[in-house]
This record gives C-alpha cells, sequence and structure tokens, in this order.
C-alpha cells in the first residue's frame, strides 16, 4: 500500500519530534538562571501559583515537595526518575523503595505540569518543575528564609528502578561514618551532610523507619520522647510520626512531655533550625539524626546551627541549589515528558 506524500511528511515530522526530544543530558554545567525566560515566559510563576496554593490546603505538602527534591537527586540526578509509575521498561521504580516509603505531592505536580504544558507544550521538564516547586515550598515554609534562583534547563530520564533508590539514598538506621561516605559519593562534606538534614525540622516519617529508636537507651533519646514514640506507633499498622515533636497533637505532647506544651504550635511545619536544639535534647525520630551527636564535626556544626538561625537558613538553600546541580549519569540520554508519571512513546 502506498502511502501519500502528506501523510509520510506527517509520520517524519512525528518521528523526528520525538527524536529531536530525546537529546543527550544537559550536565549542571550547562544549567541556566532564567533557563525559560523567552523559551516559556513566566512558568516560574505557574509553579509558584499552584505551589501557594496547594500549601494554603495543607503545609505537610510543601514538606513532601522538599522530600521529593532530596530523593530525585540524590538518585542518578535531578532528572524526575523518582515520579515514574511502575512500567514495562520500569516494572519497580523508585517510588517503590522501602527508603521511599511515604513519599506525596506526585498530583500536584502532574497538575502544575498539565498547566505549563497547556502554556508552551513540550518545553519545561518535569524535574525542572520539581526543582522550582521544591524551592517555593522551602520558601513558604520559612516564610521566606529559604530561597535561591534555580538554574534550568534538566532533561527527564527514562530510568527509575527501587534496587537503585535502596542503595543510593541515606537509611534513617545508618550511623554518622556511613552517612558521612554516603554523602561524600555525591560530592557533599560533613558540614552539609549536617545542614540538609536541618530538614527533618518538617515533614512526617513512618515507625517502621525508626523501629530501633523504640527501644534505644536514654543516652540516645529522651524517655519521655521514647514512651511517645512508643504510643504513636501503636495506633496503627506502620502510622506516619511528625517528625518534629513540636507539630504533633497537643494532647499527646501534654500526657508524655508536659514541659514541651508551650512550644507546640497550630500549625505544622515551619522550615528553621529548631532540629538541631531538638537535637541537642535527643529528641529527634531517627537514629540516623541522633548519630550526628556522635561525630565531633558533625556535633559541631549541630552546635553551630543551634545557635545561628539565620546561618541555616543561608547555608541550607545553598546546599539545596547544590543538590538541585546533580547531574544525571555520564552518557544518559532525556526527554521533556508530556506527563511527569511516564515517559513518552518513542518510535525507535
Amino acid at each position: 500500500m502506498k502511502l501519500s506524500v502528506a501523510v509520510l511528511c506527517a509520520l517524519l515530522a512525528v518521528q523526528a519530534a520525538v527524536l529531536l526530544a530525546t537529546v543527550p543530558t544537559s550536565q549542571a554545567s550547562e544549567l541556566e538562571v532564567g533557563y525559560y525566560s523567552k523559551k516559556c515566559k513566566g512558568v516560574e510563576n505557574v509553579v509558584k501559583w499552584h505551589v501557594i496554593k496547594a500549601l494554603k490546603a495543607s503545609r505537610r505538602t510543601g514538606a513532601a515537595l522538599v522530600r521529593l527534591l532530596f530523593h530525585d537527586c540524590f538518585v542518578r540526578g535531578c532528572d524526575g526518575s523518582v515520579l515514574l509509575d511502575a512500567s514495562y521498561d520500569n516494572p519497580h521504580p523508585e517510588k517503590e523503595a522501602p527508603v521511599n516509603i511515604g513519599l506525596a505531592a506526585f498530583d500536584l505536580l502532574e497538575e502544575i505540569k498539565a498547566a505549563v504544558e497547556k502554556r508552551c507544550p513540550g518545553v519545561v521538564s518535569c524535574s525542572d518543575i520539581l526543582i522550582y516547586a521544591a524551592r517555593d515550598a522551602a520558601s513558604v515554609l520559612s516564610n521566606g528564609h529559604v530561597h535561591f534562583a534555580v538554574p534550568a534547563g534538566r532533561l527527564d530520564g527514562f530510568v527509575s528502578k527501587a534496587e537503585e533508590a535502596q542503595a543510593e539514598l541515606p537509611d534513617s538506621n545508618q550511623d554518622v561514618q556511613q552517612l558521612i561516605d554516603n554523602f561524600a559519593r555525591k560530592n557533599f562534606t560533613v558540614e552539609e551532610l549536617v545542614i540538609l538534614t536541618g530538614a527533618h525540622s518538617i515533614g512526617q516519617g513512618h515507625c517502621s523507619s525508626f523501629t530501633g529508636r523504640l527501644s534505644e537507651p536514654s543516652q540516645q533519646i529522651t524517655p519521655a520522647y521514647r514512651d511517645l514514640l512508643n504510643y504513636k506507633c501503636s495506633q496503627g499498622s506502620n502510622p506516619p510520626v511528625d517528625n518534629n515533636v513540636r507539630d504533633e497533637d497537643y494532647d499527646v505532647v501534654a500526657r508524655f512531655m508536659p514541659g514541651f506544651t508551650s512550644r507546640v504550635r497550630k500549625i505544622p511545619d515551619f522550615l528553621d533550625n529548631s532540629f538541631y536544639h531538638n537535637n541537642l535534647a535527643k529528641i529527634v525520630t531517627f537514629h540516623s539524626d541522633w548519630t550526628l551527636l556522635t561525630h565531633k564535626e558533625a556535633f559541631g556544626h549541630v552546635v553551630e546551627y543551634a545557635e545561628n538561625a539565620t546561618l541555616w537558613d543561608e547555608d541550607f538553600s545553598d546546599s539545596l541549589l547544590k543538590l538541585s546541580k546533580l547531574p544525571m549519569p555520564k552518557g544518559s540520554k532525556g526527554e521533556i515528558r508530556k506527563k511527569c508519571s511516564v515517559v513518552n512513546h518513542r518510535l525507535y
């Protein structure tokens, strides 16, 4: 059967568009602030509008976005691989890894992507949208104290494997030297490890992520807080628990830690240096949090940031920026996905 010239041209045009969308990865050195200023004018405002609307409904969404940035970029670089659903090519994607339990805000990112696609089809990557959204969430949750200009131009990856996420992401049960070695593989210092861990002032963790803390000795965890965690974990099947005790239910805190009730907040998830105060008081959720106190340099930085909230705001902004520049593996290829949860259909 012969095809008309018009049909052949149309097919070739479609194939060319797909091939052009699949190009070698953009390395961090090629990222650029204002990358979309001409390609998709106003895209950052579109992202910010959706983020602010979502956080007005639930500040938990902001904590989820900040966590997603870390969990995406620490595995295969900032390529949106954590956003992919299971598929033939990726039967067990990163989001299925045990270390990624509780990841959220995927629906919000799809909502933002749809709005951006309507404005500028095939131009803005999901990986860039995630960085913009996480940056804006951090800014809102910190009352504007955490902020940085986002260099963009990332591509979305094709590969997402749960086993890679499990192997590369730090585990909440690790000791300090394991954490230091893990972060060093991504070219992060001991100080930057301590800085980024400060994000545990917001968000939640599931009981399966800190079962060891429920029986650790008083030298490692304040007994009253340990009792509170045991109580919370007895209330369901692997329930989520607030990372920051000040975000806990007032009555629960009054029951187990009455001296702490004056610090309980009705509005949760304020991104600040409270993690360091909590750590020094041994009222942090994860073993990996407490273990920072066992290393001389790390302990010094915990004290430093407990005493200087402004310094932590600035250094956390810088560390998030550095994190957002982690590149895809050398030789990787990427695309601009139409939807963040699936790769585009490829004709080759």
